[in-house]
């Protein structure tokens, strides 16, 4: 009970803190729309063309969205030395993974239903037919995503061009889980039973249990050393 306490303590001190400045929030948002619409004049809404990519579209967006906002996970922390205080501090650094995770990924959840809607309006989606399996996998896909990118974002902290090597060591580490969510997300928005994809879903969790272990483990070295 203490440390799920202190796991949600963390979150919502990164929640407060997003929500005053904005930054990441803004920054996700405005480029989730502009590659939204920008693909909307591309492709016409109607063709069959779209609707054979319409899964990889999605997560093209939410894939490039959650590498601007991962990035201020632990970057944030850097004025006046408050990592430091955070690490010396008597949370367990597995919580204050955690944390950090649990908030980055209520706010890439609500960019991403955000985009979401405005993708089943742009693109003429049906999206009330199928909403409730769609977001089931873009739940387990983004947990992917934020679990490796907070990870990461720790590793890259201090590092000068931390914006450009993020992306490059989490694109590839996500490739099981996207290619997943991507295949799912096509079928399920057009029209295809829920039962086939079950293999993929399992996938989705796999990568989500595994990388969330793995992370748990590996902070301390990364944090403390």
């Amino acid at each position: 009970m203490l440390y799920l306490r202190q796991v949600f303590t963390i979150a919502a001190k990164d929640l407060r803190s997003e929500l005053r400045t904005k930054e990441a929030l803004n920054s996700s948002f405005a480029f989730s729309m502009v590659i939204l619409v920008l693909f909307s004049f591309a492709f016409d809404p109607s063709s069959e063309q779209l609707h054979e990519i319409s899964g990889g579209l999605l997560w093209l967006v939410y894939s490039f969205a959650s590498a601007l906002s991962l990035n201020r996970g632990f970057a944030r922390e850097l004025e006046n030395d408050c990592l430091d205080a955070l690490v010396a501090s008597p949370v367990p650094v597995s919580a204050l993974f955690l944390g950090k995770a649990v908030a980055n990924y209520a706010l890439l959840m609500a960019v991403e239903m955000v985009g979401f809607l405005v993708f089943g309006l742009l693109y003429d989606v049906q999206a009330a037919h199928y909403f409730w399996p769609v977001l089931l996998v873009i739940a387990l896909g983004t947990w992917a995503m934020v679990v490796v990118g907070t990870m990461f974002s720790a590793v890259t902290v201090n590092l000068r061009m931390r914006e450009m090597m993020l992306p490059i060591i989490i694109y590839p580490l996500l490739l099981p889980a996207l290619m997943a969510a991507m295949t799912t997300t096509t079928d399920l928005l057009n029209g295809a039973p829920f039962g086939p994809n079950l293999i993929f879903l399992r996938v989705l969790a796999a990568v989500d249990l595994i990388y969330t272990l793995l992370s748990m483990i590996f902070i301390e070295f990364v944090l403390v050393g």
